[in-house]
């Protein structure tokens, strides 16, 4: 069946209830670190005056795989400086984990961060909206008309205002090779004894079971198949309970997802090469034909399926984590996470440019070519696909509509102190370097930790 259920109107509410179930890097000279700076003042306190000026537009579309979502933000960033008379905007490319946990920390740190940047929902968002250095969009929304054209805005919103908004939707699972799934005699596994013996099948067949790219700044993406798993064991409200303290990083479900981890390399089921692969190469690993599964977020799509690089675009298919044992079997990481937020020191010339910026690049046609070209889940409402979508969209649109519910990545509910720990720790799990229990108990030790600071702050 080739077309697909996302290109319609019914399949977009769909995709609502699964997951509401659960340029120049410089920063602008005229930052403003008071919390309570007025956006329609400059830092010296002066109406801003007409004339030119430049903005920077923080940006993650730095990959091959991401000159679709490149071309977009090129076309609005055109639009906008054409709309609005004397502005410049300066496109600052930066790969996306630099991005959140080396340049967005230091600049929210001094209190001056770019005008407009990729931004991370959840804890990123509550973090710097607390700071004051991200600007409410509640009113800005209203004047342009889009307060209900969005499914899902809570990973952005902190006290009931609003601070961001997500580019596409995304659900995590495992993209699979039918062809070497055939040809090893094995079919998707429904729980997680299926699931090792495809892995075993697979080795035999000198096939590398799962691509994997978690070495340096790309230990995140080892997080995204443990993530799943100790939810699975453990159900959605484990990973709820682990800021305000009422589960623990030690408890059973989370020490059994990092045995299985371990259990995954150990037997060769895991690229061994994963430690030394970025994201972007595990990756390649799977959709040249290297690998048998890749365990990835829907984002993942517009790469699996290029064109001029893809040797499986035809032979493609997804499924979500098997049922592992425990009390989150069928639900499924995914949400509304990546975006873009503002800064909250903005001169008036700079907040009509961010508006402009927000009502070019937030429309239903944008979203519509961005689900047409790069297969991209929709933020936004009433948003129509064409009739030629690859038959992948539609069986990752019958995965999400069968799962019980959603929940978000565990990063968005910790601190960032506590993600970057488990991303260092499961590097050191996968090399053989430390023991499931002790991870368990550096998680617990450092969430410990980052519960006290933010009890100190208050």
């Amino acid at each position: 069946m080739k077309k697909s259920v996302l290109c319609s109107a019914s399949a977009a509410l769909l995709l609502t209830t699964v997951l509401a179930g659960c340029g120049s890097s410089a920063p602008a000279a005229n930052n403003d670190k008071d919390k309570g700076a007025d956006p329609g003042k400059s830092a010296a306190g002066t109406e801003a005056k007409a004339g030119s000026f430049q903005m920077t537009v923080r940006h993650i579309n730095v990959r091959d795989t991401a000159k679709s979502t490149l071309e977009l933000l090129q076309k609005v960033t055109a639009k906008t400086e054409q709309d609005v008379p004397g502005l410049k905007l300066n496109l600052d490319g930066v790969e996306d984990t630099v991005n959140r946990d080396v340049k967005l920390k230091a600049e929210m740190s001094s209190g001056k961060p770019p005008h407009i940047f990729n931004l991370f929902g959840g804890a990123d968002t509550q973090n710097y909206a607390k700071a004051g250095h991200l600007l409410p969009l509640n009113d800005i929304l209203k004047e342009l008309g889009l307060s209900d054209q969005f499914y899902n805005l809570s990973e952005f919103t902190v006290d009931g205002k609003i601070y961001g908004l997500p580019e596409s939707g995304y659900v995590e699972g495992f993209y699979y090779n039918k062809k070497m799934f055939q040809d090893a005699g094995v079919q998707v596994p429904k729980n997680w004894e299926e699931f090792l013996k495809v892995c075993e099948a697979l080795k035999a067949k000198k096939i590398t079971p799962i691509a994997l790219g978690g070495g340096p700044e790309s230990a995140w993406a080892i997080n995204m198949l443990g993530n799943s798993l100790f939810v699975g064991l453990g159900g959605t409200e484990l990973q709820e309970g682990f800021k305000p303290g009422k589960t623990k990083w030690t408890d059973a479900p989370v020490v059994e997802a990092f045995k299985r981890m371990k259990e995954l390399k150990e037997k060769g089921y895991i690229d061994p090469n994963v430690l030394g692969l970025k994201y972007a190469e595990g990756q390649a690993k799977f959709y040249t034909g290297q690998a048998a599964m890749l365990f990835d977020g829907t984002w993942a799509t517009s790469a699996v399926l290029d064109k001029e690089k893809s040797t499986v675009k035809d032979n493609v298919g997804f499924f979500r984590l098997p049922e592992v044992g425990g009390k989150g079997d069928g639900y499924i990481n995914g949400g509304w996470s990546n975006g873009y937020g503002f800064s909250a020191h903005l001169n008036e010339n700079e907040m009509k440019a961010v508006k402009t910026f927000i009502k070019n690049f937030y429309t239903v046609e944008n979203q519509a070519d961005q689900l047409n070209k790069a297969n991209r889940i929709p933020a936004m409402k009433n948003v129509k696909g064409s009739n030629d979508a690859h038959p992948l969209v539609k069986e990752i649109s019958d995965v999400q509509g069968s799962s019980k519910g959603a929940f978000p990545a565990f990063d968005a509910l910790v601190q960032p102190k506590v993600k970057v720990t488990l991303e260092t720790s499961m590097q050191e799990l996968l090399g053989g370097q430390i023991a499931p229990e002790k991870v368990a108990e550096r998680m617990q030790k450092t969430q410990e930790e980052a519960n006290k600071a933010d009890g100190e702050k208050k």
